[in-house]
């Protein structure tokens, strides 16, 4: 056994089986369990990134002000940038260890599904990795049935004609939760692009381009990776994409959705970010208000 299996994947192995054992013998449920309480653990670690990100956007006008007083010179920005962080109290790299961890977690779970899919046995391969008071009964099988899936089998469907296949529901829906939880947690790229192009320097616009980017890469990026892996590892990152979508929406509100959302109508402006809808009766007050001070 080596060091990632043991440090990660047995881990792993043992406490879906804990789940399963608890939420009615389905792995399914037991991944969707396993999330949730990874997610829960994690809250701590990605909670002072969040205050960093909402303090960031405070503090943005002095932020554009520091790149346009030293517009030209990257090096200076970078310098200026990382000293007024530092008056502040403000760690914008504190939420890398959390999310490396999730990427690992994703690893490990890939590498717990390839193990104990090996042969078919799928008890004896689970047994090699749980610990005694966890080992499955030998001659008994695990329930690997999802509502209208096989977890250990990719979630897809193939049209007659088609040469690949098709992503499932879990799947698009894993890619879309995860570009709606990338976009609220991305509320100033908007505000970073006028910046950008206020610079005599194509660096900014750069970094502005591959953050815009990196929204739709990865949520392209399960789409194609969905088809070819077992459809479990998607329930992981569709409850993962969940979880960080309403955690990053109850720190920041909307963030990058905000200005879809406004032009929905089904937003308004509100005090800690949250979503508002619109009051009718509040907006023929302000139409009224509005009028009262013209005449006068």
């Amino acid at each position: 056994m080596n060091i990632f299996t043991l440090l990660f994947t047995q881990p792993l192995a043992n406490g879906l089986i804990l789940f399963y054992n608890i939420l009615g013998q389905n792995l399914g449920l037991a991944i969707i369990g396993f999330s949730l309480a990874l997610r829960f653990a994690l809250s701590p670690l990605t909670k002072p990134y969040m205050d960093s990100m909402k303090r960031i956007k405070q503090y943005q006008p002095e932020l554009e002000k520091i790149k346009r007083r030293h517009k030209g010179d990257r090096k200076k920005a970078m310098e200026a940038q990382a000293e007024f962080y530092k008056q502040k109290g403000i760690n914008p790299s504190s939420g890398c260890i959390p999310y490396l961890l999730q990427i690992v977690i994703l690893i490990a779970l890939f590498n717990l599904f390839r193990h104990v899919l090996i042969d078919g046995n799928v008890v004896g391969m689970f047994n090699e990795l749980l610990y005694p008071p966890l080992r499955l009964a030998e001659g008994s099988s695990i329930n690997t049935q999802f509502l209208f899936l096989d977890i250990t089998k990719p979630d897809v469907f193939r049209i007659e004609g088609l040469p690949f296949p098709i992503p499932g529901v879990i799947v698009i829906l894993a890619a879309a939760l995860q570009f709606l939880s990338a976009k609220i947690a991305m509320p100033y790229v908007e505000q970073e692009r006028k910046v950008a192009k206020a610079t005599e320097t194509p660096v900014d616009d750069f970094q502005t381009s591959m953050q815009s980017s990196m929204i739709y890469t990865f949520p392209l990026m399960t789409l194609f990776i969905g088809v070819g892996f077992p459809s479990g590892l998607a329930l992981y990152w569709l409850m993962f994409s969940l979880f960080q979508a309403v955690q990053q929406y109850r720190s920041s509100g909307l963030g990058g959705l905000t200005p879809w959302a406004r032009k929905l109508g089904i937003t308004g402006k509100s005090t800690n970010g949250l979503l508002q809808l619109p009051d009718s009766d509040g907006k023929k007050a302000n139409k009224k208000g509005r009028s009262s001070r013209a005449r006068s």
